[in-house]
Protein backbone atom coordinates (compact mmCIF):
# COMPACT_ATOMS: atom_id res chain seq x y z
CA UNK A 1 0.00 0.00 0.00
CA UNK A 2 1.59 3.36 -0.90
CA UNK A 3 2.14 5.65 1.83
CA UNK A 4 -0.41 8.11 1.03
CA UNK A 5 -2.67 5.97 0.87
CA UNK A 6 -1.52 4.02 4.00
CA UNK A 7 -2.37 7.74 5.54
CA UNK A 8 -5.41 8.28 4.89
CA UNK A 9 -6.51 4.79 6.11
CA UNK A 10 -5.19 5.38 9.46
CA UNK A 11 -7.23 8.76 9.74
CA UNK A 12 -10.14 6.64 10.05
CA UNK A 13 -8.88 4.98 13.15
CA UNK A 14 -8.72 8.55 14.66
CA UNK A 15 -11.87 9.98 17.20
CA UNK A 16 -13.48 12.29 16.40
CA UNK A 17 -14.70 14.11 19.24
CA UNK A 18 -11.00 13.77 20.62
CA UNK A 19 -8.88 13.60 17.64
CA UNK A 20 -7.06 11.14 18.80
CA UNK A 21 -6.73 7.56 18.19
CA UNK A 22 -9.33 5.15 19.32
CA UNK A 23 -9.18 4.00 22.91
CA UNK A 24 -12.01 1.34 23.24
CA UNK A 25 -14.04 2.04 20.17
CA UNK A 26 -17.72 1.69 19.74
CA UNK A 27 -20.35 1.82 17.21
CA UNK A 28 -23.64 3.92 16.77
CA UNK A 29 -26.70 2.64 15.38
CA UNK A 30 -25.93 4.82 12.48
CA UNK A 31 -22.40 3.25 12.09
CA UNK A 32 -20.33 5.86 13.67
CA UNK A 33 -17.00 5.15 15.67
CA UNK A 34 -16.06 6.80 18.79
CA UNK A 35 -14.05 5.77 21.86
CA UNK A 36 -16.76 4.88 23.98
CA UNK A 37 -15.52 7.51 26.81
CA UNK A 38 -15.98 10.00 24.50
CA UNK A 39 -19.51 9.12 23.39
CA UNK A 40 -20.60 8.70 26.74
CA UNK A 41 -19.44 11.93 27.93
CA UNK A 42 -21.03 13.28 25.00
CA UNK A 43 -24.55 12.30 25.74
CA UNK A 44 -23.88 12.55 29.28
CA UNK A 45 -23.60 16.13 29.10
CA UNK A 46 -26.44 16.69 26.26
CA UNK A 47 -30.16 15.69 26.93
CA UNK A 48 -30.63 14.93 22.77
CA UNK A 49 -29.33 11.78 22.06
CA UNK A 50 -27.64 12.30 18.55
CA UNK A 51 -24.46 11.40 16.94
CA UNK A 52 -21.98 14.11 16.75
CA UNK A 53 -21.29 13.49 12.72
CA UNK A 54 -24.15 12.77 10.87
CA UNK A 55 -26.57 14.49 13.82
CA UNK A 56 -29.19 11.45 13.49
CA UNK A 57 -31.22 11.35 16.59
CA UNK A 58 -32.11 8.75 18.97
CA UNK A 59 -34.74 8.93 21.18
CA UNK A 60 -33.41 6.42 23.65
CA UNK A 61 -29.76 6.01 24.70
CA UNK A 62 -28.48 3.33 22.28
CA UNK A 63 -26.89 0.43 23.87
CA UNK A 64 -22.79 0.22 22.38
CA UNK A 65 -21.54 -2.58 21.22
CA UNK A 66 -17.38 -3.03 20.99
CA UNK A 67 -16.44 -2.78 17.67
CA UNK A 68 -13.58 -5.57 17.75
CA UNK A 69 -11.85 -4.64 14.17
CA UNK A 70 -11.48 -1.10 15.05
CA UNK A 71 -10.07 -1.66 18.26
CA UNK A 72 -7.42 -4.35 16.84
CA UNK A 73 -6.63 -1.43 14.21
CA UNK A 74 -6.40 1.31 16.18
CA UNK A 75 -3.90 -0.72 19.20
CA UNK A 76 -1.41 -1.79 16.33
CA UNK A 77 -1.73 1.84 14.83
CA UNK A 78 -1.31 3.07 18.37
CA UNK A 79 2.12 0.58 18.95
CA UNK A 80 3.58 1.43 15.51
CA UNK A 81 3.44 5.06 16.50
CA UNK A 82 4.71 4.40 19.37
CA UNK A 83 7.41 2.19 17.99
CA UNK A 84 8.61 5.10 15.45
CA UNK A 85 8.27 7.75 17.72
CA UNK A 86 10.85 5.74 20.23
CA UNK A 87 12.84 4.76 17.55
CA UNK A 88 13.44 7.94 16.17
CA UNK A 89 14.79 9.89 19.08
CA UNK A 90 16.68 6.58 20.47
CA UNK A 91 19.98 7.34 18.67
CA UNK A 92 19.84 10.60 19.90
CA UNK A 93 18.53 9.99 23.22
CA UNK A 94 22.17 8.05 23.72
CA UNK A 95 24.41 11.17 23.30
CA UNK A 96 22.16 13.65 25.44
CA UNK A 97 21.81 14.33 29.40
CA UNK A 98 19.75 12.55 31.55
CA UNK A 99 16.32 14.01 31.49
CA UNK A 100 14.99 15.38 35.06
CA UNK A 101 11.44 14.53 36.61
CA UNK A 102 9.33 17.58 36.57
CA UNK A 103 7.11 16.54 39.18
CA UNK A 104 9.54 15.70 41.53
CA UNK A 105 10.58 18.29 44.44
CA UNK A 106 14.55 18.72 45.42
CA UNK A 107 16.35 16.24 44.08
CA UNK A 108 14.94 15.44 40.89
CA UNK A 109 15.11 11.64 39.60
CA UNK A 110 16.11 11.01 36.53
CA UNK A 111 12.98 10.61 34.04
CA UNK A 112 11.78 7.45 32.59
CA UNK A 113 9.32 8.66 29.99
CA UNK A 114 8.00 11.76 28.70
CA UNK A 115 4.50 12.29 28.14
CA UNK A 116 3.14 14.12 24.68
CA UNK A 117 -0.32 14.79 26.27
CA UNK A 118 0.99 16.06 29.67
CA UNK A 119 4.01 17.83 27.88
CA UNK A 120 5.67 16.42 30.96
CA UNK A 121 8.73 13.81 31.81
CA UNK A 122 8.01 11.53 34.77
CA UNK A 123 10.53 9.03 36.88
CA UNK A 124 8.95 5.59 37.85
CA UNK A 125 7.45 6.93 40.74
CA UNK A 126 5.39 9.64 38.77
CA UNK A 127 5.01 7.81 35.89
CA UNK A 128 3.32 4.85 38.01
CA UNK A 129 -0.35 6.73 36.88
CA UNK A 130 0.27 7.09 33.25
CA UNK A 131 0.47 3.23 33.76
CA UNK A 132 -2.35 2.63 36.04
CA UNK A 133 -5.41 5.14 35.25
CA UNK A 134 -7.22 3.98 32.70
CA UNK A 135 -7.77 7.68 31.68
CA UNK A 136 -3.95 8.09 31.22
CA UNK A 137 -3.01 4.74 29.67
CA UNK A 138 -4.10 6.20 26.46
CA UNK A 139 -1.50 8.97 27.37
CA UNK A 140 1.16 8.37 24.26
CA UNK A 141 4.68 8.30 26.06
CA UNK A 142 8.06 8.15 24.42
CA UNK A 143 11.83 8.19 26.00
CA UNK A 144 12.32 11.33 27.70
CA UNK A 145 13.40 14.07 25.87
CA UNK A 146 13.57 17.81 26.44
CA UNK A 147 11.61 20.59 25.42
CA UNK A 148 8.27 18.69 24.80
CA UNK A 149 6.59 21.34 23.34
CA UNK A 150 8.68 21.48 20.54
CA UNK A 151 7.44 18.32 20.05
CA UNK A 152 3.41 19.51 19.56
CA UNK A 153 1.74 20.62 17.10
CA UNK A 154 1.17 24.70 18.07
CA UNK A 155 -1.80 24.49 16.06
CA UNK A 156 -4.02 21.49 17.47
CA UNK A 157 -1.74 20.70 20.59
CA UNK A 158 -1.01 17.24 18.54
CA UNK A 159 1.99 15.46 18.58
CA UNK A 160 4.02 15.29 15.54
CA UNK A 161 3.95 12.13 13.86
CA UNK A 162 3.77 12.62 10.25
CA UNK A 163 6.26 15.36 7.58
CA UNK A 164 4.76 16.44 4.89
CA UNK A 165 6.93 16.29 1.57
CA UNK A 166 4.72 18.53 0.04
CA UNK A 167 5.24 21.70 2.49
CA UNK A 168 8.50 19.68 3.93
CA UNK A 169 7.49 20.44 7.65
CA UNK A 170 6.33 17.94 10.69
CA UNK A 171 2.74 17.83 10.79
CA UNK A 172 0.44 15.92 13.64
CA UNK A 173 -2.29 13.72 12.61
CA UNK A 174 -5.23 16.34 12.54
CA UNK A 175 -3.38 18.50 10.35
CA UNK A 176 -2.93 15.20 7.51
CA UNK A 177 -6.93 15.32 7.86
CA UNK A 178 -7.07 19.08 7.62
CA UNK A 179 -4.39 21.62 6.45
CA UNK A 180 -2.57 18.65 4.68
CA UNK A 181 -5.57 16.58 3.72
CA UNK A 182 -4.31 16.20 -0.39
CA UNK A 183 -0.03 16.47 0.60
CA UNK A 184 2.13 13.64 0.65
CA UNK A 185 2.75 12.15 4.06
CA UNK A 186 4.90 9.76 5.88
CA UNK A 187 6.25 8.54 9.13
CA UNK A 188 8.48 11.07 10.39
CA UNK A 189 10.27 7.62 10.86
CA UNK A 190 10.16 6.68 7.45
CA UNK A 191 11.45 10.88 6.01
CA UNK A 192 14.12 10.63 9.13
CA UNK A 193 15.84 7.76 7.44
CA UNK A 194 15.52 9.26 4.15
CA UNK A 195 16.93 12.49 5.22
CA UNK A 196 19.97 10.45 7.28
CA UNK A 197 20.77 8.47 4.06
CA UNK A 198 20.96 11.81 2.40
CA UNK A 199 23.25 13.03 4.86
CA UNK A 200 25.27 9.97 5.15
CA UNK A 201 25.66 10.35 1.42
CA UNK A 202 26.30 13.94 1.73
CA UNK A 203 28.87 13.47 4.70
CA UNK A 204 30.86 11.00 2.00
CA UNK A 205 30.77 13.30 -0.84
CA UNK A 206 32.22 15.90 1.94
CA UNK A 207 35.08 13.12 2.64
CA UNK A 208 35.83 12.66 -0.61
CA UNK A 209 36.23 16.31 -1.21
CA UNK A 210 38.30 16.74 2.04
CA UNK A 211 40.51 14.03 0.80
CA UNK A 212 41.14 15.36 -2.59
CA UNK A 213 42.28 18.57 -1.23
CA UNK A 214 44.30 17.11 1.94
CA UNK A 215 46.12 15.45 -1.28
CA UNK A 216 46.18 18.50 -3.24
CA UNK A 217 48.02 20.04 -0.12
CA UNK A 218 50.28 16.88 -0.22
CA UNK A 219 50.76 17.27 -3.90
CA UNK A 220 51.23 21.64 -3.32
CA UNK A 221 53.67 20.84 -0.22
CA UNK A 222 55.55 18.17 -2.48
CA UNK A 223 55.75 20.60 -5.52
CA UNK A 224 56.86 23.45 -2.96
CA UNK A 225 59.43 20.72 -1.60
CA UNK A 226 60.24 19.91 -5.71
CA UNK A 227 60.81 23.78 -6.39
CA UNK A 228 62.77 24.71 -2.94
CA UNK A 229 64.78 21.99 -3.65
CA UNK A 230 65.36 23.15 -7.71
CA UNK A 231 65.75 26.74 -6.05
CA UNK A 232 68.40 25.54 -3.64
CA UNK A 233 70.24 24.11 -6.72
CA UNK A 234 69.91 26.52 -8.99
CA UNK A 235 71.35 29.06 -6.25
CA UNK A 236 74.45 27.41 -5.44
CA UNK A 237 75.49 26.59 -8.96
CA UNK A 238 74.59 30.33 -9.55
CA UNK A 239 76.90 31.35 -6.20
CA UNK A 240 79.62 28.69 -7.13
CA UNK A 241 78.92 30.37 -11.12
CA UNK A 242 79.11 33.92 -10.34
CA UNK A 243 81.77 33.51 -7.86
CA UNK A 244 84.12 31.66 -10.32
CA UNK A 245 83.56 35.00 -12.55
CA UNK A 246 84.11 37.05 -9.61
CA UNK A 247 87.36 35.60 -9.47
CA UNK A 248 87.96 36.06 -12.67
CA UNK A 249 87.41 39.36 -12.98
CA UNK A 250 89.39 40.29 -9.91
CA UNK A 251 92.60 38.36 -10.91
CA UNK A 252 91.71 40.34 -14.27
CA UNK A 253 92.05 43.79 -12.32
CA UNK A 254 94.87 42.48 -10.08
CA UNK A 255 96.61 41.68 -13.84
CA UNK A 256 95.95 45.26 -14.94
CA UNK A 257 96.94 46.86 -11.38
CA UNK A 258 100.08 45.10 -11.50
CA UNK A 259 100.99 45.77 -15.51
CA UNK A 260 100.39 49.69 -14.71
CA UNK A 261 102.37 49.32 -11.66
CA UNK A 262 105.21 47.39 -13.07
CA UNK A 263 105.42 50.42 -15.72
CA UNK A 264 105.05 53.18 -13.20
CA UNK A 265 108.01 51.37 -11.11
CA UNK A 266 110.14 51.22 -14.31
CA UNK A 267 109.46 54.49 -14.69
CA UNK A 268 110.36 55.70 -11.05
CA UNK A 269 113.74 53.73 -11.33
CA UNK A 270 114.74 55.48 -14.36
CA UNK A 271 114.10 58.94 -12.71
CA UNK A 272 115.94 57.77 -9.52
CA UNK A 273 118.73 56.92 -11.37
CA UNK A 274 118.93 60.39 -13.10
CA UNK A 275 118.53 61.89 -9.78
CA UNK A 276 121.22 60.22 -7.98
CA UNK A 277 123.91 60.86 -10.42
CA UNK A 278 122.67 64.75 -10.68
CA UNK A 279 122.88 64.78 -7.06
CA UNK A 280 126.29 62.98 -7.58
CA UNK A 281 127.64 65.73 -9.73
CA UNK A 282 126.07 68.71 -8.04
CA UNK A 283 128.25 67.29 -4.54
CA UNK A 284 131.51 66.99 -7.10
CA UNK A 285 130.58 70.35 -8.48
CA UNK A 286 129.79 72.23 -5.13
CA UNK A 287 133.52 70.78 -4.06
CA UNK A 288 135.18 72.52 -6.39
CA UNK A 289 132.98 75.55 -6.36
CA UNK A 290 134.48 75.82 -2.52
CA UNK A 291 137.99 75.31 -3.63
CA UNK A 292 137.90 78.07 -6.30
CA UNK A 293 136.33 80.60 -3.45
CA UNK A 294 138.84 79.51 -0.76
CA UNK A 295 141.44 80.00 -3.28
CA UNK A 296 140.02 83.71 -4.44
CA UNK A 297 140.03 85.27 -1.12
CA UNK A 298 144.09 84.31 -0.63
CA UNK A 299 146.00 88.03 -0.44
CA UNK A 300 149.44 85.75 -1.24
CA UNK A 301 150.05 86.89 -4.65
CA UNK A 302 152.11 83.68 -4.88
CA UNK A 303 150.70 81.20 -3.76
CA UNK A 304 147.46 82.18 -5.96
CA UNK A 305 149.13 81.97 -9.28
CA UNK A 306 151.26 79.29 -8.07
CA UNK A 307 147.73 77.68 -7.42
CA UNK A 308 145.73 79.45 -10.17
CA UNK A 309 148.55 77.79 -12.77
CA UNK A 310 147.85 74.31 -12.16
CA UNK A 311 144.56 74.03 -10.91
CA UNK A 312 142.94 70.71 -10.41
CA UNK A 313 140.53 69.02 -13.39
CA UNK A 314 136.97 70.04 -13.14
CA UNK A 315 134.91 66.70 -12.21
CA UNK A 316 133.32 65.13 -15.11
CA UNK A 317 129.80 66.33 -16.06
CA UNK A 318 127.47 64.73 -18.11
CA UNK A 319 125.22 67.14 -20.49
CA UNK A 320 121.43 67.09 -19.29
CA UNK A 321 119.86 69.08 -22.14
CA UNK A 322 118.58 66.24 -23.77
CA UNK A 323 118.05 63.73 -21.49
CA UNK A 324 114.06 62.98 -20.35
CA UNK A 325 112.44 60.50 -18.12
CA UNK A 326 111.09 58.12 -20.34
CA UNK A 327 106.77 58.40 -19.44
CA UNK A 328 105.32 54.96 -19.62
CA UNK A 329 101.88 54.88 -22.53
CA UNK A 330 98.62 53.37 -20.89
CA UNK A 331 96.91 54.36 -24.02
CA UNK A 332 95.19 50.38 -24.92
CA UNK A 333 96.18 49.43 -21.16
CA UNK A 334 92.39 49.10 -19.92
CA UNK A 335 91.17 48.28 -23.53
CA UNK A 336 93.45 45.29 -23.86
CA UNK A 337 92.43 44.14 -20.15
CA UNK A 338 88.68 44.15 -20.68
CA UNK A 339 89.02 42.68 -24.30
CA UNK A 340 91.33 39.65 -22.76
CA UNK A 341 88.75 39.40 -19.69
CA UNK A 342 85.75 38.97 -21.66
CA UNK A 343 87.77 36.31 -23.99
CA UNK A 344 88.34 34.92 -20.26
CA UNK A 345 84.97 34.92 -18.93
CA UNK A 346 83.24 34.18 -22.46
CA UNK A 347 85.44 30.83 -21.90
CA UNK A 348 84.97 30.18 -18.62
CA UNK A 349 81.11 30.91 -18.43
CA UNK A 350 80.96 28.12 -21.23
CA UNK A 351 82.69 25.84 -18.71
CA UNK A 352 81.28 26.43 -15.87
CA UNK A 353 77.40 26.53 -17.84
CA UNK A 354 78.38 23.32 -19.00
CA UNK A 355 79.54 21.79 -15.70
CA UNK A 356 76.06 22.99 -14.25
CA UNK A 357 74.26 21.42 -16.94
CA UNK A 358 76.42 18.19 -16.26
CA UNK A 359 75.31 18.41 -12.95
CA UNK A 360 71.77 18.83 -13.35
CA UNK A 361 71.28 15.85 -15.59
CA UNK A 362 73.74 13.21 -13.23
CA UNK A 363 70.75 13.97 -10.61
CA UNK A 364 68.76 11.51 -13.02
CA UNK A 365 71.53 8.91 -12.33
CA UNK A 366 70.44 5.30 -12.97
CA UNK A 367 71.93 2.20 -12.31
CA UNK A 368 72.37 -0.05 -16.13
CA UNK A 369 73.06 -3.38 -15.91
CA UNK A 370 73.74 -5.47 -19.41
CA UNK A 371 71.30 -8.23 -20.70
CA UNK A 372 73.26 -11.12 -21.69
CA UNK A 373 70.12 -12.37 -23.61
CA UNK A 374 70.34 -9.29 -26.18
CA UNK A 375 73.95 -9.25 -26.55
CA UNK A 376 75.31 -10.51 -29.65
CA UNK A 377 77.45 -13.80 -29.56
CA UNK A 378 81.15 -12.21 -30.15
CA UNK A 379 80.33 -9.87 -26.94
CA UNK A 380 81.87 -10.91 -23.33
CA UNK A 381 80.12 -9.68 -20.93
CA UNK A 382 81.64 -8.99 -17.37
CA UNK A 383 80.05 -11.40 -14.21
CA UNK A 384 78.84 -7.72 -12.95
CA UNK A 385 76.87 -7.07 -16.25
CA UNK A 386 79.17 -3.76 -16.41
CA UNK A 387 81.43 -4.29 -19.04
CA UNK A 388 81.08 -5.49 -22.37
CA UNK A 389 84.10 -6.18 -25.56
CA UNK A 390 84.72 -7.54 -28.74
CA UNK A 391 86.22 -11.22 -28.98
CA UNK A 392 86.29 -12.18 -32.17
CA UNK A 393 85.20 -15.41 -31.62
CA UNK A 394 81.30 -16.14 -31.81
CA UNK A 395 80.25 -17.83 -29.43
CA UNK A 396 77.43 -20.44 -29.94
CA UNK A 397 74.72 -19.42 -28.44
CA UNK A 398 70.96 -20.58 -28.70
CA UNK A 399 69.45 -17.60 -30.57
CA UNK A 400 66.10 -16.21 -29.30
CA UNK A 401 64.13 -13.18 -31.16
CA UNK A 402 66.10 -10.92 -27.97
CA UNK A 403 69.36 -11.30 -29.07
CA UNK A 404 71.61 -9.17 -32.05
CA UNK A 405 72.64 -11.46 -34.40
CA UNK A 406 74.47 -9.17 -36.87
CA UNK A 407 74.68 -5.97 -35.16
CA UNK A 408 77.58 -5.99 -32.79
CA UNK A 409 75.31 -4.93 -29.63
CA UNK A 410 73.87 -5.37 -26.45
CA UNK A 411 71.04 -3.58 -24.28
CA UNK A 412 70.66 -2.62 -20.96
CA UNK A 413 68.90 -4.94 -18.64
CA UNK A 414 66.37 -1.43 -17.38
CA UNK A 415 63.93 -0.11 -19.97
CA UNK A 416 61.77 3.63 -18.99
CA UNK A 417 58.47 4.42 -20.54
CA UNK A 418 58.81 7.77 -18.58
CA UNK A 419 60.80 10.60 -16.62
CA UNK A 420 64.48 11.24 -17.06
CA UNK A 421 67.58 8.89 -17.11
CA UNK A 422 71.24 9.44 -17.28
CA UNK A 423 73.91 6.80 -17.39
CA UNK A 424 77.86 7.34 -17.69
CA UNK A 425 79.88 5.01 -20.14
CA UNK A 426 83.51 4.67 -19.91
CA UNK A 427 85.06 4.74 -23.63
CA UNK A 428 88.63 5.98 -22.72
CA UNK A 429 91.46 3.33 -24.78
CA UNK A 430 88.97 2.63 -27.21
CA UNK A 431 89.35 3.27 -31.41
CA UNK A 432 85.68 2.38 -31.80
CA UNK A 433 82.12 2.44 -30.30
CA UNK A 434 78.48 2.90 -30.30
CA UNK A 435 76.28 4.46 -27.75
CA UNK A 436 72.63 5.46 -27.06
CA UNK A 437 69.47 4.23 -26.39
CA UNK A 438 67.06 2.09 -28.41
CA UNK A 439 63.26 1.15 -28.63
CA UNK A 440 62.25 -2.28 -27.43
CA UNK A 441 60.53 -2.88 -30.27
CA UNK A 442 63.62 -2.38 -32.63
CA UNK A 443 65.27 -5.09 -35.42
CA UNK A 444 67.54 -7.00 -33.72
CA UNK A 445 68.16 -9.35 -36.99
CA UNK A 446 69.75 -9.24 -39.94
CA UNK A 447 71.64 -5.69 -40.82
CA UNK A 448 70.24 -3.09 -38.63
CA UNK A 449 70.13 0.64 -39.41
CA UNK A 450 71.29 2.66 -35.95
CA UNK A 451 68.57 5.70 -36.96
CA UNK A 452 65.72 7.22 -35.04
CA UNK A 453 63.57 6.43 -37.44
CA UNK A 454 64.46 2.65 -37.13
CA UNK A 455 64.22 3.38 -33.18
CA UNK A 456 67.94 4.28 -32.41
CA UNK A 457 69.42 7.49 -30.55
CA UNK A 458 72.98 6.68 -30.87
CA UNK A 459 76.47 8.71 -31.51
CA UNK A 460 79.44 7.00 -32.34
CA UNK A 461 83.52 6.95 -33.24
CA UNK A 462 85.24 5.13 -35.31
CA UNK A 463 89.01 4.74 -36.99
CA UNK A 464 90.04 6.02 -33.58
CA UNK A 465 88.98 9.97 -34.65
CA UNK A 466 85.84 9.84 -36.89
CA UNK A 467 83.20 11.06 -34.02
CA UNK A 468 79.45 10.96 -35.97
CA UNK A 469 75.36 11.44 -34.34
CA UNK A 470 73.86 9.01 -36.47
CA UNK A 471 70.56 11.47 -37.22
CA UNK A 472 69.32 11.69 -40.83
CA UNK A 473 71.60 12.30 -42.43
CA UNK A 474 74.92 11.96 -40.13
CA UNK A 475 76.13 14.66 -38.77
CA UNK A 476 79.87 15.06 -38.01
CA UNK A 477 81.25 15.96 -34.99
CA UNK A 478 84.14 17.97 -34.68
CA UNK A 479 85.63 17.66 -30.79
CA UNK A 480 87.63 19.59 -28.90
CA UNK A 481 89.09 16.85 -26.75
CA UNK A 482 88.72 12.64 -26.86
CA UNK A 483 86.55 11.90 -24.62
CA UNK A 484 87.09 9.15 -22.07
CA UNK A 485 83.78 8.96 -20.67
CA UNK A 486 80.78 9.46 -22.60
CA UNK A 487 77.25 10.64 -20.41
CA UNK A 488 73.86 9.93 -21.92
CA UNK A 489 71.10 11.84 -20.96
CA UNK A 490 67.04 10.84 -21.57
CA UNK A 491 64.27 13.29 -21.42
CA UNK A 492 61.38 10.89 -21.94
CA UNK A 493 58.48 13.53 -22.14
CA UNK A 494 60.55 16.09 -23.68
CA UNK A 495 61.86 14.33 -26.59
CA UNK A 496 65.58 14.68 -26.04
CA UNK A 497 68.57 12.36 -26.17
CA UNK A 498 72.21 14.48 -25.43
CA UNK A 499 75.55 13.38 -25.04
CA UNK A 500 78.23 14.90 -22.62
CA UNK A 501 81.93 14.47 -22.59
CA UNK A 502 81.86 14.06 -18.65
CA UNK A 503 84.99 15.19 -18.43
CA UNK A 504 85.29 18.29 -19.79
CA UNK A 505 81.58 18.77 -19.20
CA UNK A 506 80.85 19.65 -23.19
CA UNK A 507 78.15 18.86 -24.82
CA UNK A 508 78.98 16.57 -27.56
CA UNK A 509 75.40 16.03 -29.80
CA UNK A 510 71.62 16.47 -28.81
CA UNK A 511 68.80 14.83 -30.41
CA UNK A 512 65.85 16.94 -30.12
CA UNK A 513 62.09 16.67 -30.81
CA UNK A 514 62.05 12.84 -30.66
CA UNK A 515 59.04 10.89 -30.45
CA UNK A 516 59.32 7.86 -28.10
CA UNK A 517 56.41 5.34 -28.45
CA UNK A 518 57.87 2.46 -26.93
CA UNK A 519 60.31 1.82 -23.87
CA UNK A 520 63.77 2.78 -23.96
CA UNK A 521 66.93 0.41 -23.06
CA UNK A 522 70.46 2.32 -23.05
CA UNK A 523 72.46 0.83 -25.98
CA UNK A 524 76.27 -0.31 -26.18
CA UNK A 525 78.25 -1.29 -29.30
CA UNK A 526 81.95 -1.94 -28.18
CA UNK A 527 82.78 -1.96 -31.60
CA UNK A 528 84.83 -4.82 -33.54
CA UNK A 529 87.92 -6.18 -31.63
CA UNK A 530 89.87 -4.78 -34.76
CA UNK A 531 92.93 -7.55 -34.60
CA UNK A 532 93.20 -6.16 -30.73
CA UNK A 533 93.43 -2.63 -31.80
CA UNK A 534 90.14 -1.62 -29.70
CA UNK A 535 90.08 -4.62 -27.78
CA UNK A 536 89.23 -2.31 -24.43
CA UNK A 537 86.07 -2.57 -23.20
CA UNK A 538 83.09 -0.39 -23.15
CA UNK A 539 82.61 -0.07 -19.14
CA UNK A 540 79.36 1.53 -17.12
CA UNK A 541 80.78 3.78 -14.43
CA UNK A 542 78.98 4.66 -11.37
CA UNK A 543 78.18 8.87 -11.69
CA UNK A 544 80.54 10.40 -8.69
CA UNK A 545 79.38 13.75 -9.48
CA UNK A 546 82.31 15.31 -9.31
CA UNK A 547 82.37 17.44 -12.24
Amino acid sequence: MPVSSKKSSEVQFLCSICLDVFTDPVSTPCGHNYCKNCITQHWDVNDVYTCPLCKEVFHSRPQLKVNTFIREMSDQFRREAQHEASSSSSEQQAAKPDVPCDVCTGTKLKALKSCLVCLASYCQTHLEPHQTRSGLKRHQLMEPVENLEDRMCRKHDKPLELFCRTDQTCVCMLCSVLDHKTHELVPLREEYEGKKAELGKTEAEIQLMIQKRRLKIQELKESMKISKDAADRETAEGVQVFTALIKSIQRGLDQLVEEIQDKQKTTEKQAEDFIKDLEQEISELMKRSSEVKQLSRSEDHLHLLQSFSSPKAAPPTKDWTEVRVRLPSYEGTLKRAVHQLEESLRTQMKKLLAEAEVKKVQQYAVDVTLDPDTAHPDLILSVDKKQVHDSDVRKNLKDNPERFSQCTGVLGCQSFSSGRFYFEVQVKGKSGWDLGVASESINRKGNVRLSPQDGFWTVWLRHGTEYKAIDNPPVRLHLQSVPKKVGVFVDHEGGLVSFYDVNTAALIFSFTGCCFTDKLHPFFSPGLNDGGENSAPLIICPVSHSV
